[in-house]
């Protein structure tokens, strides 16, 4: 196993960008909350500097069901094109998020979260955020 440290997960949007991180050991995903995507740059540099170690960065990789790039993409190849040129010391990832959102939603579903608190704005993003980060960690364990 690396190096003692968190990995952060982030799921980029227009209007917002959800966060995430694992623990130390990096055994699981939690959601640490949803920003703006201005905001979200002042986070993750307060999760390096105050909650890490930081080894990683996770960004979701919007796709269509078919694997195209989709209106997404590019938003989320400049907010991953700042993070290498910000973090050179850190590994920056993509990770295919076709779903993600679904499956957070449907996992929300599951977990009893009622239907009010599902709609809130930023809870969807920072649980699809912890979902991509979680099946990155599962397809990558040697992180």
């Amino acid at each position: 196993m690396a190096n003692f440290g968190r990995i952060l997960g982030i799921d980029v949007g227009g209007k917002r960008v959800g966060i995430a991180r694992t623990d130390l050991l990096r055994t699981v995903a939690n959601t640490v909350a949803t920003f703006s995507p201005e905001d979200s740059f002042i986070e993750i540099e307060r999760q390096i500097n105050e909650e890490g170690p930081v080894i990683a960065i996770v960004v979701g990789w919007p796709l269509t069901p078919d694997g195209e790039p989709t209106n997404a993409t590019q938003m989320a190849q400049e907010y991953y094109n700042y993070l290498i040129k910000r973090y050179k010391d850190i590994e920056i990832h993509k990770m295919d998020e076709r779903y993600s959102t679904k499956h957070a939603m449907e996992a929300m579903k599951e977990a009893g979260v009622s239907r009010k608190r599902r709609e809130k704005k930023g809870r969807l993003d920072q649980a699809a955020a912890a979902l991509i980060l979680q099946e990155f960690l599962e397809a990558y364990p040697e992180l």
